[in-house]
């Protein structure tokens, strides 16, 4: 048999998504084989690659509207273990829920001062899985490898909320102009140049579970999660559709 490749779509390009730009993402979290608290969350965790006691959730980010539509990113949040503070709660699991905390504000469009025992309700999670599917407005930014084997990556800069200016601009999939992170881009290596003739041999000088309860929206299946992630049905609305 033959393939004809004429229809075939051609790979994106490598680039980046521009430092500080605003999207709207949905966030998929993808099956790590450790189980987390509860059924809900069984098989969900990843284990850490250095050693650490540390697990944590593996999420791909989708950007699903506005000029960077498709576009993806990726980034693990640590849910257990690692550092603790003086009360023995783990300092990487404290950042990631204020994370989660954000993410649910902004794809409900709640106030994040409003803490009415119905807003708080909708705050309540039956498992870690129950994140799987949910969208929301995010900055991104660009963050520069530490090794340069590798290249830069983008992450999550911070979870955009109601009331913001942007926000409102960022769900409804309008472009909105990037803000860059002003963080240090990693410096570039100094280029080599021959010495004069008259310097001899001187060497050159030497030179960082619902779907969101948004009406219309996609359920996970419809939004083509990653195969890996398949959270357990019968939770909340912004999962079930």
């Amino acid at each position: 048999m033959t393939y004809d490749m004429n229809d075939a779509e051609l790979p994106r390009g490598s680039d980046l998504i521009p430092d500080g730009s605003f999207v709207k993402i949905v966030m998929h979290i993808r099956k790590g084989g450790v189980d987390g608290q509860g059924e809900v969350d069984r098989g969900l965790l990843k284990d850490s690659k250095t050693g650490s006691d540390a697990k944590s959730l593996d999420c791909e980010f989708t950007v699903v509207a506005g000029p960077h539509i498709r576009r993806k990113f990726w980034q693990t949040f640590t849910v257990v273990g690692g550092k603790l503070d003086e009360n023995g709660v783990s300092i990487a699991w404290k950042i990631s829920k204020g994370h989660f905390r954000a993410m649910i504000d902004s794809a409900l469009g709640l106030d994040s001062q409003d803490m009415s025992e119905a807003t708080k309700a909708k705050r309540v999670l039956r498992g870690l899985a129950d994140l799987h599917g949910i969208t929301f407005a995010a900055k991104v930014m660009v963050q520069p490898a530490n090794d340069p084997r590798y290249g830069d990556n983008n992450r999550l800069d911070r979870v955009v909320l109601p009331g913001e200016p942007e926000y409102r601009r960022i769900m409804d999939g309008e472009a909105v102009p990037a803000q860059p992170s002003n963080r240090p881009a990693r410096p570039a290596a100094p280029a080599a140049s021959a010495p004069p003739a008259w310097a001899g041999n001187a060497a050159p000088a030497a030179p960082e579970a619902r779907q969101w309860e948004r009406p219309g929206a996609a359920s996970p299946a419809a939004m083509a999660p990653p195969p890996a992630a398949a959270p357990a049905l019968g939770g909340p609305s912004w999962l079930n559709g």
